[in-house]
């Protein structure tokens, strides 16, 4: 087959378009079109009174040599790509162990385990928190109650952060392995909509995420792999070797337990504070890395489709509008949306005591009154958080800590109008725009909880932001603060083994090791490790 990219079609056109369309395209007459199909789905909506649905087709024709050779040189023409996945390798059938052990089961762990169990490699996957149902119970009971789980929450838990998030499955991440693709199948496997295949921006939002996260699980189960919940790892045990390095053998757990391992992916998360402490202690190599800080924006969703689609919002093939922005400031410092959630919430993610932290959340549906996003200002650790791998944790907890305070000390969060933020005033009441944020939001002034030089941008950024989407700074839109946990502080540094650089068997992955950001390029980074494992199980075998 061959693939075209950038097939385009007006907003609203009937399915018998496409044979015409691909005809013209490639200049061959109907005869010659044996069948297509939409491999990949996006609009382009710049000019609103002629917004576009822009396609990447794949199709089947007569003679696809003498059509290629016409297009030789084009990249929107060619061979459709071999997306399939292949395993790396395949434990021996009577394979006994040691077993590989995967710390943590948001996406990076999840993925890491799928890949080893479909190996035959029978993984142990542990996790400091709970079940998702029974995650999903405590998280709310921050939400409704004020009451905080330290173990089971937004951060930790069957499903990692991602499934209290809008379910994005799109990164930045280049992909020449399609590694991307068999994540999107392994989810439509486990109950994703079909759809998260073709379109540009796939997203599943936390109901489904949860039913396909149980599924996942069980399938991992089905070819011998083994969870056990409420164990987080609180120390590790090493060797050292003939050549002087050392090397993992085991794992100290909070249940006293103790479990003999020699390949162990980490992949515990951006908020693993105390493990990220446990492995420094122990002299596991770590450095400090940039993340951001700011807040949540929230605006009425029917802004952003006015201001993104005019006329056609509110159209079924467009659903409800996102943006991405961004600013260079005048201070140095880069402001930013991150974690668009159209038609979502903004939610309550602390996983410590007596701070507050924000994120935002939205279903499938994302049918929510109000858009939301983070508006965050990037940070470096020369710059702003200097001498100490772990500094950047220090850095986030004091900002959330103040939030805390500023919110009420009850994990309300403390919010401000637009208006008032660009003035330096405190707010005193709500406008038009009603948050979403539960358990709560405080009326206050955010200066009282973020550094100074993220306020200056800030300001500076939201009139340059309301030039680019009419209403953004409306003096009656909501920040809620803080948002502290864009990415990982740290980074578990790696060599091309995929293994720490100074502990072999330990393969620091995703977010949390600062690998990835987000639920598809965790994914990603869980399959890379896994085979990396798989790889070192080779090498070991043949070895011995």
């Amino acid at each position: 087959m061959l693939r075209i990219a950038n097939l385009q079609l007006p907003l609203g056109h009937p399915p018998e378009d496409f044979a015409p369309a691909i005809c013209a395209r490639l200049g061959i007459p109907a005869d010659d079109l044996i069948d297509h199909a939409v491999a990949r789905r996006a609009h382009d909506a710049r000019k609103k009174a002629a917004i576009l649905m822009v396609y990447t087709v794949d199709v089947a024709l007569r003679d696809e040599a003498a059509v290629l050779a016409r297009f030789e040189g084009d990249s929107q023409v060619r061979r459709t790509p071999d997306t399939d996945y292949r395993l790396v390798a395949q434990a021996p059938k009577d394979f006994a162990g040691p077993r590989p052990v995967v710390v943590g089961a948001g996406p990076c762990g999840l993925f890491a385990g799928l890949i080893l169990a479909q190996m035959g490699f029978k993984p142990i996957i542990l996790d400091r928190g709970k079940v998702v149902r029974e995650r999903t119970k405590d998280t709310w009971g921050l939400w409704r109650r004020g009451e905080l789980n330290p173990e089971s929450n937004v951060q930790f838990g069957e499903g990692g952060a991602g499934t209290f998030s809008d379910g994005k499955l799109y990164s930045q991440v280049k992909d020449p392995r399609h590694l991307g693709r068999k994540v999107l199948e392994e989810f439509v496997k486990a109950g994703a909509p079909e759809e998260i295949l073709t379109e540009a921006h796939p997203h599943i939002g936390t109901f489904r995420l949860v039913t396909m996260v149980e599924s996942m699980r069980e399938t991992i189960e089905a070819l011998g792999g083994e969870y056990r919940w409420r164990q987080r790892v609180d120390g590790i045990d090493l060797e050292t070797v003939a050549d002087g390095s050392r090397r993992i053998k085991g794992l100290h757990l909070s249940t006293g337990g103790y479990l003999a391992a020699e390949h162990v992916v980490l992949a515990v998360g951006h908020s693993a504070r105390d493990t990220f402490q446990m492995l420094h202690d122990q002299g596991v190599h770590i450095e400090a890395k940039p993340f951001s800080i700011g807040v949540r924006i929230e605006h009425p969703q029917s802004w952003m489709d006015k201001a993104r689609f005019g006329a056609c919002a509110g159209h079924p093939d467009l659903g409800a509008a996102d943006y991405s922005l961004a600013h260079h400031c005048a201070n140095g410092r880069t402001v930013y949306s991150f974690c668009m959630c159209p038609g979502g919430t903004v939610v309550a993610a602390t996983s410590e005591p007596e701070r507050v932290v924000t994120n935002g959340m939205s279903q499938y549906s994302r049918n929510e009154r109000n858009a939301n996003s983070g508006f965050v200002v990037g940070i470096d650790p020369e710059r702003d958080y200097p001498g100490h791998p772990l500094a950047g944790i220090e850095f986030q907890r004091k900002w959330e800590s103040l939030a805390y305070v500023a919110g009420g000390s009850t994990y309300a969060a403390p919010a401000q109008k637009v208006g008032d933020f660009m003035a330096g005033k405190p707010s005193e009441a709500l406008g038009v725009v009603e948050p979403s944020y539960r358990p709560g939001v405080k009326m206050t002034d955010l200066a009282q909880c973020l550094p100074p030089f993220v306020i200056e941008a800030m300001r500076e950024a939201l009139p340059a932001f309301g030039r680019q989407i009419a209403g953004y700074d409306h003096p009656d839109v909501l920040l809620t603060g803080v948002e502290t946990r864009t990415s990982s502080p740290i980074r578990i540094t790696r060599g091309k083994d995929f293994q720490s650089l100074n502990t072999a068997g330990l393969f620091p992955a995703g977010e949390g090791a600062g690998y990835a950001g987000g639920i598809l390029s965790a994914a990603i980074d869980g399959i890379k490790v896994a085979e990396a494992v798989a790889a070192a199980y080779v090498g070991d075998t043949a070895a011995t």
